[in-house]
């Protein structure tokens, strides 16, 4: 292996734009600017290599930002970005997008279903339309969302065999509380379809974050592990979020201890399948 991915990350300059979700003192100490040369020699620390670039707000000028940051930078391999699903002419948009500066990196979609009220809002005939047009451009679709969206996340799985879904921070599983039903229930129904993977990442935000423990996320983690197996699990950061309770060397130690070592499959394989492959637009087309 020649060096762990994160498979997810965020960088914000408050200046270019506001974080609207970054409120109350909860979130206080990551309501200030997050770059790449800050995150750059945490990252070297740890043994990344490369990374993903997930976007964070539904704005459409983000993601044209976040491709030109990707393509100045040697640690940014694939970005993540956002546009609206719902748009009849999506397709022509994700093919603008990938003609623009660094647009080359584009190699996955998200939208924050986590926050639309409707919990059947991936069933929506549009939104269907809008995930048909990112298979059809070769990428991959990022599900962030609550245990109570999973089932949402099923259906749209299963009607959409030729789109990869990537199941970001394990669907949010309630650590916290300590409770596993039904969300174990519910992952598991999602990862019984072939064309899902999962993201090993946001879990010490998920916890108890002043007090986490590895032996608090092992039984999650465990979850998620025998559910996709290594081949489908991708680690990820989620900094600077994650530095709510842990550093980026913490998060990167706990995924090493619950899933016994560096897994090549967890810590790069994957995320070099899921999303590296369709840099340059090389994935072929679905």
């Amino acid at each position: 292996m020649t060096g762990i991915v994160d498979a997810h990350h965020h960088v914000w300059d408050l200046s270019v734009r506001d974080q609207d979700w970054i409120t109350g003192a909860e979130l206080a100490p990551i309501r200030r600017d997050f770059t790449i040369d800050d995150l750059a020699p945490e990252a070297r620390a740890a043994g990344v290599t490369a990374t993903v670039l997930v976007q964070t707000v539904t704005v459409a000028e983000e993601t044209p930002e976040l491709l030109a940051l990707a393509g100045r930078s040697d640690l940014v391999a694939g970005v993540v970005g956002w546009t609206d699903l719902t748009r009849p002419d999506v397709s022509d948009t994700l093919a603008a997008l990938r003609r623009l500066p660094g647009g080359e990196h584009l190699v996955g979609i998200r939208h924050q279903v986590q926050g639309e009220p409707d919990p059947a809002w991936l069933r929506r005939p549009d939104v269907r339309h809008g995930l048909t047009a990112v298979a059809g451009a070769g990428l991959a679709y990022d599900l962030v969302v609550l245990p109570h969206q999973l089932p949402a996340c099923v259906e749209a799985a299963r009607d959409h065999p030729g789109l990869t879904f990537v199941l970001d921070h394990a669907g949010k599983p309630p650590i916290a509380a300590g409770e596993r039903e039904p969300w174990a229930t519910h992952l598991r129904a999602l990862a019984a379809l072939p064309n899902t993977v999962c993201k090993l990442s946001g879990l010490v935000t998920e916890a108890d974050r002043r007090h986490w423990t590895v032996d608090a996320l092992r039984p999650y983690a465990d979850t998620v592990l025998d559910a996709f197996g290594p081949e489908r699990v991708l680690f990820g950061s989620d900094w600077p979020v994650c530095t709510l309770a842990a550093t980026y060397a913490e998060v990167v130690d706990a995924a090493r201890e619950v899933t016994g070592g560096i897994d090549p499959d967890v810590f790069a394989g994957t995320a070099r399948r899921v999303y590296l492959s369709r840099v340059g637009g090389r994935k072929s087309r679905t």
